[in-house]
């Protein structure tokens, strides 16, 4: 068992396999537990479901603590590992907040059924596991051979802060998506869904052979999961200018994603409630591009400062959002539900 003790990405294997272990059980009891038969996902179930990933977040931020605490774990960069794991959590959940109108569509293109809608999102946390993987041991990799590269992800921060704050926001048209176009060239897909079925066997309409053939429900699997690999380009550099320790930002990303696909079918109808949040986040990312800058330049910059002027910008955008939305009718609610209908 001398394996377990072996270093990985500058942490011993056994912290890592534990990690996986909770985020493995935590899908097994979702999908074969809550979820064993498909059904529709109410606002109160999601809320209630949301609320026990967040739970869940909080008790492994209080492991992280505890650890750190006792000589356990210790950052490869020094910088304190629970003020960094939860100022990352928060990034990542805000921003994923930001792109649930996207999925809603990519269900809506498919027509998707609601009741199929929370398996896909389930399942492809298995894709957004090894994809925000690889993306961090990338960046992880590139900033340990290329210090500067921090600055690269400090500036890229702050234009995209910038660009979110002047440059509005045009339609998303999910018929171009390049999935969309690869799979429709080179994959054979059903026109109907077949139940929860990603793959089907049927007669190929020009040989009669039965051939394998993917459902709508696969494909909209596909889209979300590359709409996933766009989110990142945001939020891996992000979490990266909080704490280049790896298992800090893969951990903070991947217990945001979890909650975020309970918390869908909630913010799915309400997402257009938080309407200012889009600029509260906005001034989040610059204000981490510049603290890339300072950290960069003139060491590093508080931890628990930093933690409290992001949730403080977050919660100013929520608050903000809801005050100025609170006459919105009824009929913008039912319009948007619709979507993901």
């Amino acid at each position: 068992m001398e394996f377990l003790l072996l270093m990985f990405l500058g942490k011993p294997v056994w912290m890592w396999l534990v990690f996986l272990a909770i985020v493995i059980t935590l899908m097994v009891f979702d999908l074969g537990v809550l979820h064993k038969d498909d059904h529709e996902l109410g606002v109160a179930e999601s809320l209630k479901l949301s609320a026990f990933y967040i739970f869940i977040a909080i008790l492994f931020g209080g492991y992280i603590w505890w650890s750190w605490s006792t000589g356990t774990l210790v950052t490869s960069d020094g910088t304190n590992p629970v003020a960094a794991y939860f100022q990352g959590y928060i990034i990542e959940k805000v921003l994923s907040i930001d792109n649930v109108f996207v999925i809603s569509l990519i269900f809506g293109y498919f027509a998707i059924p609601r009741k199929y809608q929370y398996r896909a999102l389930v399942w492809g946390i298995i894709g957004v596991i090894v994809l925000r993987g690889i993306m961090i041991a990338i960046g992880a990799e590139l900033i340990s051979t290329y210090k500067w590269v921090t600055l690269v992800f400090a500036a890229f921060l702050a234009f995209t802060g910038i660009k979110m704050l002047v440059v509005p926001e045009g339609d998303t048209d999910i018929s171009q998506n390049p999935v969309v176009k690869f799979v429709s060239k080179h994959m054979n897909v059903t026109k109907d869904l077949h139940g929860q079925k990603f793959f089907v066997r049927q007669p190929h309409p020009m040989t009669g052979k039965l051939v394998l053939f993917a459902t709508p429900l696969f494909v909209a699997l596909l889209v979300i999961n590359f709409a996933d690999l766009i989110f990142a380009v945001d939020s891996v550099p992000a979490i990266f200018l909080i704490t280049t320790d790896t298992f800090i930002v893969y951990t903070a990303n991947i217990m945001a994603i979890l909650g975020l696909r309970a918390l869908y079918f909630a913010l799915a109808a309400l997402v257009h409630r938080f309407h200012y949040l889009k600029y509260a986040l906005a001034v989040v990312l610059i204000f981490i591009g510049l603290k890339g800058f300072y950290s960069y330049f003139f060491g590093k910059f508080d931890p628990y400062l930093s933690l409290a002027i992001t949730v403080g910008i977050i919660m100013a955008g929520i608050f903000y959002s809801l005050w100025k939305t609170r006459n919105d009718d009824d009929g913008h609610d039912k319009e948007v539900a619709k979507v993901v209908e």
